[in-house]
């Protein structure tokens, strides 16, 4: 069985957390989400994140925020989505781009939290009934057709967008490529659309945590909570009870791995 320090090896190789691992391409970005399952844009946690792993300098050294991307591969998380994979934000708000196996383990959960927060406020029961009739929207149509100032909108998809109920993306508003971007608005059994699994929504948070254990190979275990936006989901005893099941295993000073 693996050791601290071996799964900590495998972790540096397989998250390529290394420079002499670094993503040369887009077709090795997009290998490397298939091989981890899910992505985070910037690295913030164990989750494996795009960025950390192109090992390029700033776009602008010494500045905050959009400057600290890449200076050339920036665009490649964007990129991956304009090729299919989804961009959620379901990681407590920030950008979290997952390929087809974690989609399907987030769809229970998604499609639950359309049902939870429809009931829950009348201003996301309007917002997400549009989206039902309307289908996927341009943000400044939404705004419009429901008479509400930006401030309101954003207001109301903000949560629903954490919560995995609402996606929205980046298109472009002219066919060149160059001109402003807007954001299309479309709920989660619109961009994810089929048969609804039929699974439990909280045994899918649970493998979905595990996927995220696998993803980093090894991981703090006081982080796991604050991987995800549904702290309901979350009991006291789930760690425990996948470490009893032999799912997840303990590692020593408080890290865990996949079982």
């Amino acid at each position: 069985m693996e050791s601290a320090a071996d799964l900590s090896a495998r972790r540096a190789f397989e998250c390529r957390l290394t420079a002499d691992r670094a993503l040369e391409s887009l077709d090795e970005a997009e290998a490397f989400l298939h091989a981890r399952g899910l992505l985070t844009r910037t690295a913030d946690c164990a989750l494996p994140s795009l960025y950390e792993a192109c090992h390029e300098d700033p776009y602008r050294p010494g500045s905050p925020g959009f400057a600290t991307w890449p200076a050339t591969k920036w665009p490649w998380f964007g990129q991956l989505a304009d090729r299919g994979y989804l961009v959620t934000a379901v990681h407590r708000g920030k950008n979290l781009l997952v390929a087809s196996d974690v989609a399907a383990l987030l769809d229970p959960i998604c499609r639950a939290e359309i049902t939870r927060m429809r009931a829950a406020d009348p201003g996301w029961a309007r917002l997400l009934d549009h989206l039902a009739a309307a289908g996927p929207s341009l943000a400044e149509e939404v705004r419009a057709e429901l008479r509400i100032k930006r401030q309101e909108l954003t207001a109301l998809r903000a949560p629903l967008e954490r919560c995995g109920a609402v996606v929205s993306r980046s298109v472009e508003m002219t066919s060149a490529g160059a001109g402003p971007q807007t954001r299309e608005l479309a709920r989660w059994d619109q961009v994810y659309p089929g048969p609804p699994a039929d699974a439990d929504p909280g045994q899918s948070f649970a493998e979905l945590l595990l996927a995220g254990v696998r993803a980093a190979v090894i991981a703090p275990e006081r982080e796991l909570r604050r991987w995800f936006s549904w702290p309901w989901y979350w009991t006291g005893s789930l760690v425990d009870d996948l470490v009893g099941a032999g799912r997840l295993r303990r590692i020593g000073a408080g890290q865990v791995a996949a079982g």
